[in-house]
């Protein structure tokens, strides 16, 4: 599965615009707060660095586990050379961050990460753990808040009822206005055109 050789054609065209999609400077200001989070050390700079970097899944689990304050959800990090261990590992990971907030649709896939398959979803997905930390205003979220954006929150209102009574006598705009309607001026539909020689 790892030994796969290059690709030709329209699978080439494919894996071209996914690899397009990685963002250096984006890798740059995640590498930042990952470190801040959880103080890992710093890796190469460049996508192959970056994906080896995260490709065991320890780093990963050390920054899933950073914003927990107890009962962390990674309970044993080990390094380890052995594929299904690291595969297992970003799994493990993956599991930690849909159940901290981060939307299923945000979360990479294994093979995009361990094969560098598509290391912009990998990025997403970090952006999106950010995301929510910042959101969650808990105080373990470490590093510039800035880098990330907040997820959007409820808004609860509650009416009485009222004011639920008065709004439903007001017309809504979507649904139209009467006021300076006529059909004054207008023809009738089907006369034909006068047409004068």
């Amino acid at each position: 599965m790892a030994n796969k050789g290059p690709s030709y054609g329209l699978s080439r065209e494919v894996q071209g615009k996914i690899d397009r999609k990685y963002d250096p400077e984006l890798e740059e200001r995640l590498v930042q707060w990952v470190v801040a989070q959880c103080g890992a050390s710093k890796p190469e700079a460049g996508k192959v660095g970056f994906q080896a970097w995260l490709k065991d899944g320890c780093v990963l689990g050390e920054l899933i586990n950073s914003l927990y304050s107890s009962d962390k959800p990674i309970k044993k990090i080990q390094h380890s050379d052995m594929a299904f261990k690291q595969m297992e590992q970003i799994s493990q990971f993956l599991n930690a961050a849909e159940r901290y907030g981060v939307s299923k649709t945000d979360i990479f896939q294994t093979v995009d990460l361990w094969e560098a398959k598509d290391l912009a979803s990998v990025q997403r997905t970090l952006m999106a753990v950010g995301s929510v930390a910042v959101t969650k205003e808990d105080g373990l979220f470490q590093g510039n808040p800035d880098w990330f954006f907040k997820k959007a929150q409820e808004n609860r209102r509650d009416f009485s009822e009222d004011q639920m009574k008065e709004g439903k006598s007001i017309i809504g705009l979507q649904m139209g206005s009467n006021k300076g309607a006529s059909q004054s001026g207008g023809t009738g539909y089907g006369r034909p055109r006068q047409i004068m020689s």
